[in-house]
């Protein structure tokens, strides 16, 4: 986090008449929003100071580290101000669950099934990472991820598959190949350690 960009938000961030302003809490690498708490003055030093996510608890009325009793810290790697500077954005890497109940998100009730798009490839590497731990019988992931020739082979034939879709075939046939492509390099991904988040960060570096 760039100290620069840190104290102009802690110049120009705006606390309600109780001194707190709202913090949105989003993945880092995928993007989802986790949780919503608040901050003070405090918090947002202590955040600043320890590159973790420090919050007030209003149910306590207490400073709150995140994390300090689970162990399921939030590394704070950006901050941001709205455009009002009442709402603070922290861009975090969680090291396990946001929420005290043991879910990934705070926000897993209500509409859940109705999984948004940005949702689907974080979702999918986690099932990757549960199939390559538990590794259950007959799965198609286990065998790809025990055959790493295969996989490379899959996603050589996949590509053709959706390149063929877009010279000759319908644009449903088009998703789903390439649904096909994204799943099979996932694999790959994983059976060499790394994650879409590493390929992004490629491309992120690459703008001009």
């Amino acid at each position: 986090m760039s100290n620069t960009a840190a104290e102009s938000i802690e110049e120009l961030v705006e606390y309600d008449r109780e001194g707190l302003v709202p913090c949105v809490v989003q993945d880092w690498g995928s993007g989802e929003v986790l949780m919503l708490a608040y901050m003070n003055e405090q918090a947002l030093r202590r955040t600043r100071d320890t590159g973790e996510l420090h919050l007030w608890s209003r149910s306590r009325a207490e400073q709150w580290h995140k994390g300090a009793t689970s162990g399921n810290v939030q590394t704070v790697r950006a901050l941001r101000l709205d455009c009002d500077g009442d709402t603070l954005l922290a861009l975090v890497e969680p090291a396990g669950p946001a929420c005290h109940t043991g879910e990934r998100s705070c926000f897993h009730r209500g509409d859940v099934d109705a999984a948004a798009p940005h949702e689907a490839l974080p979702m999918l590497e986690r099932t990757l990472r549960d199939r390559a731990s538990r590794r259950p019988a007959g799965s198609y992931t286990v065998e790809l991820l025990d055959d790493p020739a295969r996989i490379g082979e899959k996603v050589m034939e996949e590509a053709e598959e959706v390149a063929r879709a877009a010279r000759e075939e319908s644009e449903e046939r088009i998703d789903e190949e390439a649904a096909d492509v994204l799943y099979h390099l996932l694999v790959l991904l994983r059976s060499r350690g790394r994650s879409l988040a590493d390929a992004e960060r490629v491309l992120d570096g690459r703008r001009s």
